[in-house]
């Protein structure tokens, strides 16, 4: 009998402390999540050269200058990647002047979660940074979503750069698919297979080497071939002023002058959008999709 009582009480006292301890760990809190690439969030990632930050979390805010629209369409707010995202049904945000943005960028990164489809109708512009009376900005990241194949769940992802001197236009992007003598060229296809899903989509223009690259979901997906651009005689890059930013659409959408049938407003969602004035490096952007895609 007393060997029973004591085995019932060593049982007792063992399951205290199994009990305490659970509800120790309960009260304090659990430990910190381990870093992604070195960050713990993906403010940390290229803090010191971010120029804008737009959260789309249930208003258009670029949340560093505290700058609110000056003008939207056709766009709500619905649960995206990290919080609220914007829902765009052919809309834009567009803004008055944000003096970070207003001067050339010799060297920037775009970073955006977008989840478009291809329509066989227009582009959807992510992000452009306009020029006076043009439709084109100085600055231009979309998907090419108007072209080829509505049907095809690959999607081309470009930037595009206007230059007021002998840069000129240059653009990047993926090729979705390449010739067998294209790829003895060295072009490299990436179909980028994300139609319809979110992506994780950077633009990247380092002025001192003149590379132009594009990534999603952490990988450099832009054709090798296409991204150096301009020449070592003409290496910068010139804004023409002023420049107003606008989210979802080419300024002539925004401003009610757009003529064409494809220069349309965003059909897509968009979340999470950064601009900096650096080309963050590869490891970098992984870092940034990992630690956004969980949500921190």
């Amino acid at each position: 009998m007393r060997t029973i009582k004591f085995v019932a009480y060593s049982l007792m006292i063992t399951s205290g402390i199994l009990l305490t301890s659970c509800g120790s760990d309960d009260d304090g809190g659990s430990e910190p999540l381990p870093p992604i690439g070195g960050y713990n969030s993906a403010d940390e990632v290229g803090a010191d050269d971010l120029l804008a930050y737009f959260p789309l979390n249930g208003n258009g805010e670029e949340v560093i200058s505290g700058t609110m629209p000056s003008n939207s369409s056709n766009v709500s707010y619905v649960e995206a990647i990290k919080g609220e995202g914007g829902s765009f049904n052919q809309g834009f945000i567009a803004y008055p002047s944000i003096a970070a943005l207003s001067n050339t960028l010799n060297d920037f990164t775009i970073s955006t979660w977008a989840k478009v489809t291809n329509n066989g109708e227009s582009g959807s512009v992510f992000f452009t940074l306009s020029r006076p009376n043009e439709w084109a900005g100085n600055i231009n990241f979309l998907a090419e979503t108007g072209w080829g194949p509505a049907t095809s769940d690959s999607i081309t992802v470009k930037g595009q750069i206007v230059s007021n001197n002998e840069l000129a236009w240059q653009d990047t992007r993926n090729t979705i698919k390449s010739s067998p003598e294209d790829i003895a060229d060295g072009h490299v296809p990436f179909p980028n297979k994300v139609g319809g899903q979110w992506m994780h989509a950077v633009l990247t223009w380092e002025g001192s080497t003149r590379m132009f690259k594009v990534y999603v979901n952490g990988v450099k997906i832009s054709n090798p071939k296409w991204e150096e651009r301009g020449t070592a005689e003409s290496p910068a890059f010139m804004f023409t002023t002023p420049t107003l930013p606008v989210i979802g659409a080419f300024a002539t959408t925004a401003n009610g002058t757009a003529t064409d049938a494809w220069d349309k407003g965003l059909t897509g969602q968009l979340d999470e959008m950064r601009v900096w004035k650096k080309a963050l490096n590869a490891a970098d952007i992984n870092a940034l999709y990992e630690l956004e895609l969980a949500g921190r």
